[in-house]
Order: structure tokens, then C-alpha cells, then sequence
């Protein structure tokens, strides 16, 4: 462990829980790392997603986005073609661009399908399903409604899915934003993660809340102090 990251560790009190805004002032205040750096939040729910019933997964537009740009891919054909390009896609395609990413090409971030062509996009599953990279119905991002789609994503939309421990972790923006910027996107993603709780979902939902940037340490934050509407 640094040096730097060390001295921050030692002005966290053992067990101490911040409010969210606490938190993030925190955490940028004792930013020490010579880049931007990713803020992360991490939230450890009261689920069993090894049971499809208790599985949390969603997308969220961040109000302020995650502060870097998004490459987008769209597979489509025709006019859905166009209407991709027109809404901001960075590669629209559909042949060529599966015999592209079959032969190691995986230079985007999001993916998106109209699902006229998903017969073809499914045979890039082995390659694009580990990444993340494979268009979903489920995210939103199997749709005709392409322009949207793209310009969410462009915006800021983020996904997010429990782990099997039942935590989830989503990037919420850069440690240079400001702090209420940081709060309104924090908020957004709890938000949509409370609206996701399943049904089966017994006990303390939001069991534990931390907030991190890349070089530094977690910092806890008590659920208790982000009130019924946080």
C-alpha cells in the first residue's frame, strides 16, 4: 500500500459511516492521483442473485453523465442505418462489422442492435458476451427506437447487474466534477437500484453503501442518512 494512500486511510475512522454528500466531499478532498480519476459507487444489497427472481439489473441515465466519451456501435441496416448516424453512433453497420469484431476489432464501448439483425450480431455472443458487449433486450439496447437509444447512452446511460456476493458497482462520474454534480448522479443510480428491488428481496435491501475513487480507499456511507427519497 503508498504512502499517500496510507495517510488517507488513517484520517477514516475505524467503522465510521459518512453521510453521501460527506462522502464525496471526502473523497475529493483527499484526492491525491495526478489523473482524473473514476468515482465508483458500490452498493451491497440483501439479494441471492444466484436466484433469476432476486437478480438486480438495470440501466440509468446519469444526470451530468460519467465524464468521458462513449463510443457507441449500432449493427443495423437501412434507414435504422441513417437514423444511427444521425442520432451520433461512432461505427453503424452490420455484415462488415461482425466480420470486423470476428477478427479481433473492439474498438467501442456500447453496442446496440436493431432486432432485425440480431440472427447475425448472436454469432458474435463468445466474443462480445464476456465483455459486456452484447446488445441486450433486457438493457434497452435491442430496440428499433435507435436514435434514442444512442443519444441516452451518449448522455450518460450507464448499466448495472449484481454480482453473485449481491453487490453492484457503477461508475457515477470523475473526481473533478463538482460535488452536487457527483451527489445528483449518486442519487440517480440509488434511486433506480431501490426501484429495481425484487419482490422476493426480504430483509435490509441497501445493506451496505461505499464510495471510492480509483486510487483511493472505499469510504462507507450510512443507508440511513439518505432518507425515503434519496
Amino acid at each position: 500500500m503508498g504512502k499517500k494512500l496510507t495517510s488517507v486511510k488513517e484520517k477514516i475512522e475505524p467503522g465510521k459511516e459518512f453521510s453521501l454528500e460527506d462522502a464525496v466531499k471526502f473523497l475529493k478532498e483527499s484526492s491525491y492521483a495526478k489523473f482524473d480519476e473514476t468515482v465508483d459507487l458500490a452498493l451491497n444489497l440483501g439479494v441471492d442473485p444466484r436466484k433469476s427472481e432476486q437478480m438486480v439489473r438495470g440501466t440509468v441515465v446519469l444526470p451530468h453523465g460519467i465524464g468521458k466519451k462513449v463510443r457507441v456501435l449500432v449493427f443495423a441496416k437501412g434507414e435504422k442505418e441513417k437514423e444511427a448516424l444521425d442520432a451520433g453512433a461512432d461505427f453503424v453497420g452490420a455484415e462488415d462489422l461482425v466480420d470486423k469484431i470476428s477478427k479481433g476489432w473492439l474498438d467501442f464501448d456500447k453496442s446496440v442492435a436493431t432486432p432485425d439483425v440480431m440472427g447475425l450480431v448472436g454469432k458474435l455472443g463468445k466474443i462480445l458476451g464476456p465483455r459486456g458487449l452484447m446488445p441486450n433486450p433486457k438493457l434497452g439496447t435491442v430496440t428499433f427506437d435507435i436514435a434514442r437509444t444512442v443519444k441516452e447512452i451518449k448522455a450518460g446511460k450507464v448499466e448495472y447487474k449484481a454480482e453473485k456476493a449481491g453487490i453492484v458497482h457503477v461508475p457515477i462520474g470523475k473526481i473533478s466534477f463538482d460535488t452536487d454534480k457527483l451527489l445528483e448522479n449518486a442519487k440517480s443510480v440509488i434511486n433506480s437500484i431501490i426501484k429495481a428491488k425484487p419482490a422476493t428481496s426480504k430483509g435490509k435491501y441497501l445493506k451496505k453503501i461505499s464510495i471510492s475513487s480509483t486510487m483511493g480507499p472505499g469510504i462507507a456511507v450510512d443507508p440511513a442518512s439518505l432518507g425515503k427519497g434519496v
